[in-house]
């Protein structure tokens, strides 16, 4: 099973360095950003499990990067955990208000906040498996709970937009799926994006995918489907 994933969201580069360096002791992978706007960029490449976030950052501060994740359709149930020195009752309040799973005061024990993480990342996993884990579709295996994707039992790594994407198309195994019904399920509908915004993940879908790519299906005037060998 790959290590989780967290993004620690964190300006104090010493700081980061010194999470970043515990992390990796305990078990995680990590990722640093230094800023709430690049943070949330960094949430369409990769598909974390855990987001440590700082309340006091520059430009966009903790809480209105949270509440901006929150109201994601694709990235709202990430689990967070806010790391500060701001430890009034009023900022905890907020903290939760806005959705976050707990609320570490600084300074802390690095084997405090592990122990924090793990007991985050166990009731995540525990809500996850209410719900539908698994998905099959010809040898490509998509964890949906880990949000991992297999084919031919080999791990592929997909940006969180091109796994979002390869789902719809499997849940959907054989249906003729239009480029705007994609977008729909896929993006934000109030972003600006356009259906070629669709052509170019799915080739960069099909190229990681390699010769399984060949299972996504182009028609013409239409859009996309999943078709297994079979069919």
């Amino acid at each position: 099973m790959p290590n989780p994933l967290l993004l620690v969201v964190e300006d104090d580069r010493n700081l980061s360095k010194l999470l970043e360096f515990n992390l990796e002791r305990a078990g995680y992978a990590c990722k640093i950003s230094e800023s709430g706007e690049n943070a949330f960029e960094q949430l369409s490449r990769k598909c974390f499990d855990l987001i440590l976030l700082d309340i006091m950052l520059p430009g966009m501060n903790g809480f209105e990067l949270c509440q901006k994740i929150k109201q994601h359709q694709i990235y709202k149930d990430i689990p967070i955990i806010m790391l500060t020195a701001k430890g009034e009752e009023i900022d905890r309040i907020l903290g939760f208000e806005l959705g976050i799973d707990d609320y570490v005061v600084k300074p802390f024990s690095p084997r405090e906040l592990n122990l924090r993480i793990r007991a985050v990342l166990k009731r995540d996993r525990r809500k996850s498996a209410k719900m539908q884990e698994i998905l099959n579709g010809d040898g490509i295996v998509i964890d949906l709970s880990r949000h991992r994707v297999t084919s031919d039992q080999r791990e592929l790594e997909l940006t969180l937009m091109e796994f979002k994407l390869l789902v719809a198309l499997l849940k959907r195994k054989g249906e003729a799926q239009s480029r705007e019904t994609l977008l729909s399920d896929v993006w934000d509908v109030d972003r600006n994006i356009n259906t070629r915004t669709i052509d170019t993940h799915i080739t960069r879908l099909r190229e990681k995918l390699g010769e399984k790519g060949n299972l996504i299906k182009t028609l013409r005037g239409i859009g996309y489907k999943f078709e297994g060998e079979k069919e």
